[in-house]
C-alpha cells in the first residue's frame, strides 16, 4: 500500500507526457500515482526504483515527490506560516503546496500570523489529507536521555489552569512545568530553559523554571534585596502574607519566599516588623559595596 505522509521506495511502472505513473514493487495491484516530470530523475525508465515522498496535490490527488519536506507524518517541528486564509494558516514545508493548519488545531488565544514560526506536528484529517497541528501532545516521545536536575530546553505549546504548562524538550520529548512551579507567565510559542524535577514512571518529564531549593535561595535572597533597596529599604509585607500576594508580588512560593527571607535573615541584611521586611544597617552597606562591584 502506497503510504501518504511518508518517504518510500517505489517502481516506475510506466513514462507519459505529465511524468512517471509509479506502484510498489513485486505488489500485482493497479494502484499507481504520479511523479510529475520536473521530479523525474535523469534518465529514468519504467523498472526503476525511485525513492519519493507522497502527498496530495490541490486536487486531493496522491502524487509523488523526490523532495523531502521539512517534516513528515507524525513529526514534530517548526514550520514557518506562509500565510493565513479564510479555513486556517498555511505553512511553508518544503514542497509546492503548503501545509493547512487550520483554525481549530490553533490554540484561540494564540492565532498564527503570515512570517511566524510555529511548533506543529503532522497528521490525516478526517479527510484523508495531511494537515498540521499545534496539538503536538500526541506525537511527543515519552522516553527522554534526561535525568533529574539536568538542564533542558524546550517549546511551550500548551497552557493548562488545572495542570500547568506544557513543553516540548528538544521539541520532542514530553514534559510538564507543573501549576505550582510556574513563577511567571509563559506564552505558546516561547523558548524556555529549565530544570528537570521528576522523571515520571511513564518518562515524560516534570520541569521547573528554578534552581535546586538551595541554590534558590540565594538566588530569591538577591532578588528580594533589589526589591528592598527599589522599595526604599522597605518590602511592604511580610512571610504571614497570603500566598496568592507573595507570588504576584516576588513571583514565588510562599515557602521559597520564606527561605529567602530566613536566608537574608541569618546574614544580618534584613529584619522583619509588623508592617513589612527592612534592610538593616548590614545590608545598605552590602548594597552599597554590590553597586561599588557594579561601577
Amino acid at each position: 500500500m502506497i503510504k501518504l505522509g511518508e518517504t518510500q521506495t517505489l517502481v516506475i511502472e510506466k513514462d507519459t507526457e505529465h511524468g512517471c505513473y509509479l506502484k510498489e514493487m513485486d505488489q500485482e495491484t493497479e494502484e499507481h500515482i504520479l511523479l510529475p516530470k520536473s521530479q523525474v530523475p535523469e534518465g529514468a525508465a519504467p523498472g526503476d526504483e525511485v525513492t519519493v515522498f507522497v502527498y496530495k496535490d490541490s486536487e486531493d490527488r496522491m502524487i509523488a515527490t523526490c523532495r523531502t519536506p521539512k517534516l513528515k507524518l507524525h513529526e514534530v517541528g517548526f514550520l514557518t506560516v506562509a500565510q493565513v486564509g479564510r479555513i486556517g494558516a498555511f505553512l511553508d514545508w518544503g514542497l509546492d503546496k503548503d501545509l493547512l493548519l487550520p483554525f481549530h488545531e490553533q490554540p484561540r488565544d494564540a492565532r498564527v500570523k503570515e512570517g511566524q514560526e510555529c511548533l506543529v506536528a503532522v497528521y490525516i484529517d478526517k479527510s484523508a489529507r495531511l494537515c498540521a497541528t499545534m496539538n503536538v501532545y500526541p506525537y511527543l516521545e515519552k522516553e527522554s536521555p534526561y535525568k533529574m536536575d539536568d538542564r533542558v530546553t524546550g517549546t511551550v505549546y500548551e497552557t493548562s489552569e488545572n495542570f500547568g504548562i506544557f513543553v516540548a524538550v528538544d521539541n520532542r520529548y514530553s514534559a510538564l512545568i507543573p501549576r505550582k512551579e510556574l513563577v511567571r507567565d509563559l506564552r505558546i510559542g516561547e523558548v524556555i530553559s529549565a530544570r528537570v524535577t521528576k522523571v515520571l514512571d511513564d518518562g515524560k518529564l516534570n520541569l521547573s523554571l528554578r534552581e535546586r531549593a538551595f541554590d534558590q535561595m540565594g538566588t530569591d535572597g538577591e532578588r528580594l534585596m533589589r526589591m528592598i533597596k527599589n522599595g526604599d529599604g522597605k518590602l511592604p509585607f511580610t512571610d504571614k502574607a497570603e500566598p496568592e500576594l507573595i507570588r504576584s508580588r516576588t513571583q514565588m512560593s510562599k515557602n521559597e519566599f520564606k527561605r529567602a527571607v530566613g536566608h537574608l535573615m541569618k546574614q544580618g541584611l534584613v529584619e522583619i516588623k509588623e508592617d513589612g521586611i527592612y534592610m538593616t544597617e548590614a545590608g545598605i552597606e552590602s548594597g552599597k559595596e554590590a553597586d561599588d562591584r557594579q561601577a
